[in-house]
């Protein structure tokens, strides 16, 4: 079946090729370190005693490996580490993130998984460890590194019902390359049963890294210039918003609304998709402004109806403006997005009925009080209104949800240790 899948990409490659080519079009950043996607590198780094390689494939997997990729630098004075992504946002966020580790850090784009690609990668940096966050199993990268003896951990690992019907129909491809991680750090108990029905070994609960990520205080300084630019009118933010979502809410708040001194903030999660929400939000016939469009002391004008998030690195930043944040990819069923930024900063949490990507999370957070499920557009406004409106609920929620966030806190020095058995200090 390896063989079979290695073919395939050999020959899919001058069409991956294409489409990154494409990409770059709208996003530059797709056309930039080819080499490296190909598994070669303009030149070698100095050595170091040890290098990690930990790999985070976009924005969001990038900004949950921030408190275990610290945690790494203080448990290993001396190590390097070679973090990976696939998309050029994760990249540039790592980027901004990861700028006050210096030298200590490098950054590349993950070879293609032809076999021939991930081998040169692992000659060439030599790394002790493999990390992969979250759900990425790639078979040829894994069995390079068994090949190499290079220990291959999963961090932070979750695997919906759904994701593992996927991967079980994809038999032993999928069953050989489980066999070769050498370490599964699940978030929950369920993530870790549906981990060992695909034959991995060796599988700790350890939580969700994400509880433990620090918010910058630069990004709270963004956020109360943005929300002073704002005033004192009530913010809904919808958050990393996806395709077909934009719509739902435009469509119920055109013919519902909010009360009228309400701000809708909406920040799609796709950087490619901000001029096509702005043409949305203008036929909607909504008053428009650009978060890109603000200079330092602009403030966001008083009849405008919606600000569009198009900044990149700001989550935060516009978590900490707003007074309740809805959590996108949950209104159709795209398996949602993690609420645990907007409990840390002890915002009130609505959310979608699909979450199956983040299921116990959710679920704990309802239980605990700091979030609420919606149906749909129209209770999504509804439930807004009421909360915006009443600010012993609102203040109610919130501190609900931060509660909620700090009793889930202690994940990274959980998977250190256990990254500390087959990596000892």
């Amino acid at each position: 079946m390896r063989l079979l899948y290695t073919l395939a990409w050999w020959l899919a490659l001058p069409l991956v090729l294409a489409r990154l080519w494409l990409r770059g079009r709208q996003e530059p950043g797709y056309r930039q370190h080819w080499g490296e996607r190909l598994g070669f590198y303009p030149r070698q780094l100095a050595p170091a005693p040890a290098t990690l390689w930990l790999h985070a494939v976009s924005v969001g997997e990038t900004r949950a490996a921030e408190p275990l990729i610290d945690a790494l630098l203080a448990a290993w004075p001396d190590c390097r580490i070679v973090l990976t992504h696939m998309t050029p946002t994760g990249r540039a966020t790592g980027k901004t993130l990861f700028a006050k580790h210096g030298a200590r850090l490098v950054q590349s784009y993950l070879p293609y998984d032809t076999g021939a690609m991930p081998a040169r990668f692992i000659r060439h940096f030599a790394p002790r460890i493999c990390i992969l966050m979250e759900t990425e199993v790639w078979p040829n990268l894994i069995h390079q590194c068994n090949r190499h003896g290079v220990p291959v951990v999963l961090a932070n690992a979750r695997l919906s019902q759904r994701s593992l019907g996927k991967a079980q129909r994809l038999g032993k491809l999928i069953t050989d390359a489980a066999r070769g991680i050498t370490l599964v750090a699940a978030q929950t108990q369920d993530d870790a049963e549906r981990v060992r029905l695909l034959g991995v070994q060796e599988v700790v609960v350890t939580g969700s890294i994400k509880f433990d990520v620090v918010v910058p205080a630069a990004a709270l300084a963004t956020g109360a210039a943005l929300r002073a630019a704002i005033g004192a009118r009530p913010v809904l933010l919808c958050a990393s918003t996806r395709e077909g979502e934009e719509q739902l809410i435009l469509d119920v708040y055109t013919r519902a609304g909010l009360p009228a001194n309400v701000l809708l903030l909406i920040v799609p999660r796709h950087p490619q998709r901000f001029d096509e929400v702005e043409k949305m939000i203008v036929a909607h016939g909504l008053a428009v402004q650009r978060r890109s469009g603000l200079a330092q002391d602009d403030a966001v004008a008083a009849g405008t109806q919606v600000l569009l998030g198009d900044s990149m690195g700001e989550m935060f930043a516009y978590y900490a403006a707003c007074d309740c944040a809805f959590v996108g990819g949950s209104l159709l069923p795209l398996g949602g997005q993690n609420l645990i930024e907007p409990a840390a900063l002890g915002k009130p949490v609505l959310i979608g009925l699909h979450t199956f990507n983040f299921a116990l999370v959710t679920e704990q957070a309802i239980t605990a009080g700091g979030a609420a499920r919606v149906a749909d557009a129209d209770a999504l406004m509804a439930q807004a209104s009421a909360l915006l409106q009443d600010p012993v609920r609102l203040s109610s929620m919130g501190e609900k949800a931060l509660a909620f966030a700090a009793q889930h806190r202690g994940a990274t020095p959980r998977t250190v240790a256990a990254i500390k058995t087959l990596l000892p200090v």
